[in-house]
């Protein structure tokens, strides 16, 4: 289904950025596993088939550290990537009148300003070679509904969905997609922290009665990366469980 595609996925250390590279992986394209922390990126590629993957370092909120990331791919890949999964997350969480400066700013500069960076930077290289790609990013659910101690974090996924939807506009002409998913409670590192508590409160709103599974995210990024797509752009896919917005 991806045979020919070369996928760059950030944030591909763990969690849905892991499994968007073994699912991409599984389905034929070329993995680029970029990862903050590469030592993580290699440990994805390790579980990868074949041996034409590659991984590297990439600080998504930093633009010399991506031009320099994009580089190194030019050279070893000799074509930029035509599908890119912005997978990239942090969170910071604390209540409102608690939250500093810092706090609010480094969750904006991963999540929402490193996904305008990565992006703007393989766009432009499809661009100049005159290719078409595929953009998927990954918002969520708490950007539509909000979730107490996320203001930073809500605000940043509601921005990646608006986000999506303008560049969608501006890069159709082109022949490159742009589009979101928008998990919702999934078993990443990101809510292993959360309190059995919290996390049986959330299982109850939900229909499925259960958190999802990084691949099931995984799944249907494929789906968005695959030309089974090719009439789907500027579009928000809801992947909740059934949990509403």
């Amino acid at each position: 289904m991806l045979a020919g595609k070369i996928a760059l996925i950030t944030g591909a250390g763990s969690g849905i950025g892991r499994a968007a590279c073994q699912i991409l992986s599984r389905e034929g394209a070329q993995i680029i596993a970029a990862d903050q922390n590469e030592s993580n990126a290699a440990q994805t590629i390790e579980l990868l088939s074949g041996s034409h993957h590659l991984s590297v370092s990439m600080d998504v909120s930093n633009s010399s550290t991506i031009s320099q990331a994009l580089s190194s791919i030019q050279s070893d890949v000799s074509a930029p990537p035509n599908v890119l999964v912005n997978c990239a997350g942090i969170t910071r969480d604390e209540f409102f009148l608690k939250m500093s400066e810092k706090q609010f700013q480094e969750v904006f500069d991963v999540n929402l300003k490193g996904t305008f960076l990565v992006s703007q930077a393989v766009c432009r290289n499809l661009v100049e070679a005159k290719l078409s790609g595929s953009i998927i990013n990954i918002a969520s659910i708490v950007g539509r509904t909000g979730n107490m101690g996320q203001a930073n974090y809500a605000a940043t996924k509601a921005g990646v969905e608006a986000f999506t939807k303008s560049v969608a506009q501006e890069l159709a002409g082109f022949s490159i997609r742009v589009n979101t998913i928008i998990p919702g409670f999934i078993d990443t590192p990101m809510t292993s922290t959360v309190p059995d508590k919290v996390k049986q409160k959330f299982q109850h709103l939900i229909p499925l009665k259960r958190f999802g599974k990084p691949e099931e995210i995984a799944e249907v990024i494929s789906f968005l990366a695959s030309d089974r797509s090719s009439y789907v752009t500027g579009t928000s896919i809801l992947v909740t469980g059934g949990l509403a917005t």
